[in-house]
């Protein structure tokens, strides 16, 4: 049958809803193709406020609909049994319906729960309508001595996914339809048997906003409940859609089989060598949304250029998916002024945009997207060098090389900021910036040949700008420098006209990674600085734990989270420029990443966190589910075969 993903959790793990590695750890998503998704625990525990299975894509951010749909079964004329589970602010777990759980599976990226009372045997499975948030949730009743009643109680809100609802305000507006009821106008549920009741559920306790923390008690509205008879085999369809609440959207049924066949399309597309690679295209496939752009991480975070763009090559050229990625690059390459506005922050993701169309005219010798985008590519570089540069790096024409102000201090990928100031400030020439810099002029230099026009300007720029890297980047610590030419701290810490910062920090591999890289691999010690004090089996330290300012774990409420951003903790998605330096260098890479691999089952299940803790055990943190670390995950895995 070829390679598939699965995953699959037995009882011990289902019936934990406390220890680190138990089911209420164990996430799992559904997205719809959109920026909409399902989300929640293996164990039904719902630990965040992005926990639900209608979260609904908007204009002014995504929307969290029906938050769960709580199973019980009545078996003969006994009392009802319930299957579902949350925690309260008291603390208290109820009800206990993951002690009924005997196995949790994801097979196929879509997840199955199947609970076992005595002799009766009940699964659901849930998938999204691609391309619309519409879901369809399937009960199936797989064994039993007689006919079973199934009750399925909605419980929902309608707020905002960054935030709480509790009953203070106001109720949800709720107006019955044909089998079922639309909330607050927003989404509309639809399933037999419907009943009505409209009531509070209070104190809702989700312990993963606690543990940031935030606010994590908040108040569900019990709309009402669907039920039905079922005997073995039969099954209980119950949808939940927003858009257009008119359209039916099709049977549960329906929607399962069709998620699961396009499942099984977007695997053979991606050609994969074993279940570890189809998993990972499923992965991918869930950050690739309409427009084309590419959802940086869930549950909170949206789509972001530079993430989309560094994703690039892994989520499109490794999964068979170069066709949708080249709309992207049309997309941003085509407006000058569109990438200048997306870039303020991101000062670099103008250079990512040219790797990534490089990286794509390279694997798939589309020759005519290269000529397409060659000028309006050298119109965006072009930017740097502008009196009304649109960027936060701007060209220093004395060296060819990118610098960034001391305003512009968080414009790199380390980006955090705290009451206004940066945690990580980098204002000067930051190393990585740089090496993507000068890759982008040789890249964009080829491009232009290639295109039949004149490159000589963009060879000279590179030639300067490559120049005055190898002078200027070499600490004599044996590794490079963070930044150079940054301003000093104040007297009596600092002094002097500028800094040149020698931390140990992994930004620099890009100088021996990147295609046309400004250093070759002829001295491997600083990638040997960086094997010995960054490297973790989950990704890269931010930060050596020799330096000052190491922070060994990212937990606690977000003030503290963001001081160990960049400071310690580890990045998943840094493996990637690690193989490429390694190999430009011959160093070995036997095993490295089996830790990711095995690391697919251990948190967003079939995915990639977006960090771990800078000390072991490298606990997860972060997104659970992370487009850069499944994308470079993904492409490093490529790499290592050839």
């Amino acid at each position: 049958m070829g390679n598939r993903s699965t995953f699959a959790f037995g009882p011990e793990v289902c019936a934990d809803v406390t220890g680190p590695s138990g089911g209420a750890h164990r996430e799992w998503l559904v997205a719809d193709g959109t920026g909409g998704f399902a989300s929640g625990t293996a164990s039904l525990v719902r630990t965040r406020r992005y926990h639900g299975l209608l979260v609904v894509p908007g204009p002014n951010g995504r929307r969290m609909g029906l938050a769960a749909l709580d199973a019980a079964v009545t078996i003969g004329g006994g009392t009802p049994v319930p299957l579902s589970a949350h925690e309260w602010a008291s603390g208290v777990v109820s009800p206990a319906g993951h002690l009924h759980l005997e196995l949790f599976e994801v097979v196929d990226g879509l997840p199955r729960w199947r609970w076992r009372i005595g002799d009766v045997v009940l699964e659901r499975e849930l998938a999204m309508v691609h391309g619309q948030t519409s879901l369809g949730v399937v009960h199936r009743l797989v064994s039993a001595p007689g006919p079973v009643r199934v009750a399925l109680t909605a419980l929902c809100t309608w707020r905002d996914a960054h935030g709480n609802r509790t009953a203070s305000g106001a109720a949800p507006v709720q107006t019955r339809v044909a089998n079922g009821a639309v909330v607050d106008d927003g989404y509309r549920l639809a399933g037999p048997g419907w009943r009505p009741r409209g009531e509070w559920w209070f104190d809702a306790h989700l312990r993963e906003e606690a543990a940031r923390g935030l606010d994590p008690i908040e108040d569900l509205w019990c709309a009402g409940s669907f039920t039905a008879t079922l005997e073995p085999g039969d099954v209980m369809e119950v949808s939940a859609w927003a858009g257009d609440l008119r359209h039916q959207p099709p049977p549960a049924t329906a929607v399962i089989a069709a998620a699961r066949k396009r499942a099984r399309s977007v695997v053979a597309a991606a050609k994969p060598h074993d279940d570890v690679d189809a998993t990972l295209a499923l992965a991918a496939d869930a950050f690739i949304v309409k427009g084309p752009d590419v959802v940086a991480g869930y549950p909170w975070f949206d789509c972001w250029m530079r993430d989309a763009l560094a994703s690039y090559e892994g989520l499109f050229l490794r999964t068979g998916r170069a066709a949708e990625g080249a709309a992207l690059l049309r997309r941003y390459a085509s407006s000058p002024a569109l990438v200048a506005d997306l870039a303020q922050g991101a000062c670099e993701a103008p250079l990512w945009l040219v790797h990534a169309v490089d990286r794509h005219v390279a694997a798939t010798g589309d020759g005519h997207l290269g000529a397409e985008l060659a000028t309006p590519l050298d119109t965006i570089l072009a930017g740097y060098a502008a009196d009304d540069a649109p960027f936060a790096a701007r060209l220093d024409p004395t060296d060819g090389l990118l610098a960034l102000r001391p305003s512009d201090a968080a414009a790199t990928w380390m980006n955090v900021r705290t009451h206004g100031h940066a945690v990580t400030p980098r204002d000067g020439k930051p190393v990585e910036v740089n090496a993507l810099w000068v890759n982008a002029l040789a890249a964009l230099a080829k491009l232009t040949e290639r295109a039949g026009q004149d490159a000589r300007a963009l060879w000279a720029g590179h030639d300067a700008a490559q120049r005055s890297f190898s002078k200027r980047y070499l600490a004599p610590a044996g590794w490079l420098y963070d930044v150079v030419d940054a301003q000093p701290a104040a007297y009596p810490l600092g002094g002097g006209t500028h800094l040149d910062d020698p931390v140990l920090r992994p930004n620099q591999l890009f100088a021996y990674a990147l295609p046309y890289a400004p250093l070759d691999g002829a001295d491997p010690a600083a990638v040997r600085a960086v094997s010995r004090s960054l490297l973790t089996p989950l990704g890269l330290r931010t930060l050596a734990p020799t330096e000052y300012g190491y922070q060994g774990r990212h937990a606690g409420p977000e003030p503290v989270r963001a001081e160990a951003y960049h400071q310690g903790t580890a990045w998943p998605w840094l493996i990637g420029v690690y193989v490429d330096a390694c190999r430009a260098v011959g160093q070995p890479t036997t095993g490295l990443l089996r830790g990711l691999e095995a690391h697919l089952s251990e948190h967003g299940v079939g995915s990639v966190s977006e960090v771990v803790d800078g000390d072991a055990p490298y606990k997860a943190s972060g997104c659970p589910f992370s487009a850069k670390s499944v994308a470079e995950l993904i492409r490093a895995r490529a790499a290592l075969r050839t």
